[in-house]
């Protein structure tokens, strides 16, 4: 990676399951942040073993070998998904002004930092850029020779940002979305009236916490002030964490799970300008979003069979 040199600050939200958090580890030991922020959430009481698990998940970063500033959020008590990544990002974002940031099952390319911090210094006064991801969901499209493109959408296995797009944006209430509801104005924020059915299901789901996530909000935080996204033009981020019965989202089967990465083009190629690419984020919808009820119900079937017969889920 020629003489690259990682000075972003990394931050690594982890939980329960040492095996994926070792792979990721290994991957940002490679990188040698000079400061690593460590996320962690404490176990849920009636989980067996859970306790153990945590531990041993943790007992993972005292692997640091190189000179690293490593700072630690642990939590004693099980805040949940939702609690846990949302405040973790906050206490992030007050120690650094800007951060990689990855979770236990989010295994990156060696270039991805590399690509994060360009981006993150390139467009640090850009405030119409309100992330950078390393994700591609584009199985292999290529839209011309740039290194990456612009999106609506917000990709989070993998993924960078700075203080200034966080703090005073992100809520974890979603306590704008019933003006945004009641106003008819979701359209304006998705941009495709196909895409308003789907996106004003999740959001009230969000806001009446029957969805334990943090994610869906950063997507809002980042409609709502009219921010893209930067995705590269090939994938560098694979999830691990698919199909595991630890799992807490990714769950069942799923086309985005174990994605191949290949590296970022160096030097990076820049878009001559900057609008979303509709015909990426076109694929992606017709691809993802418009048949992920039908495969979220294929799940669903299969686990509750699974159970009904008595095998693991």
């Amino acid at each position: 990676m020629d003489n690259f040199v990682l000075t972003t600050p990394v931050a690594f939200i982890i939980f329960n399951r040492p095996d994926t958090t070792e792979r990721v580890f290994v991957e940002i030991a490679k990188a040698k942040p000079h400061t690593l922020l460590i996320v962690g959430d404490g176990p849920r009481p009636n989980r067996a073993g859970e306790s153990e698990r945590v531990a041993q998940t943790r007992a993972i970063i005292q692997r640091v070998d190189w000179p690293c500033n490593v700072l630690t959020n642990f939590s004693d008590v099980n805040l949940g998904c939702r609690k846990r990544v949302s405040t973790g990002i906050d206490w992030v974002f007050e120690q650094v002004e800007d951060a990689i940031i990855l979770e236990d099952d989010c295994l990156p390319d060696p270039t991805f930092f590399r690509f994060c911090q360009e981006m993150l210094e390139l467009y640090r006064d850009d405030e119409r850029i309100g992330m950078i991801s390393g994700d591609n969901f584009q199985f292999g499209r290529r839209y011309g020779q740039d290194s990456y493109y612009f999106s609506k959408y917000v990709h989070i296995w993998g993924w960078a940002s700075w203080r200034s797009r966080w703090q005073g944006c992100y809520d974890e209430s979603l306590k704008h979305w019933p003006l945004i509801r009641d106003s008819g104005r979701l359209r304006d924020l998705v941009l495709d009236d196909a895409e308003v059915g789907y996106w004003g299901e999740i959001f009230e789901k969000v806001f009446k916490r029957e969805i334990d996530t943090w994610d869906y909000q950063w997507a809002f935080a980042n409609w709502l002030t009219g921010r893209k996204s930067i995705l590269p033009a090939n994938n560098l981020i694979s999830n691990i964490g698919f199909g595991r019965p630890d799992a807490t989202h990714t769950f069942g089967e799923s086309p985005f799970a174990e994605l191949p990465v290949s590296p970022v083009d160096i030097p990076i190629k820049h878009p001559l300008a900057l609008v979303i690419n509709r015909a990426a984020d076109q694929y992606f919808y017709k691809n993802h979003i418009r048949i992920f009820p039908l495969r979220k119900l294929k799940n669903i079937v299969r686990r509750t069979f699974q159970k009904l017969l008595g095998w693991p889920v």
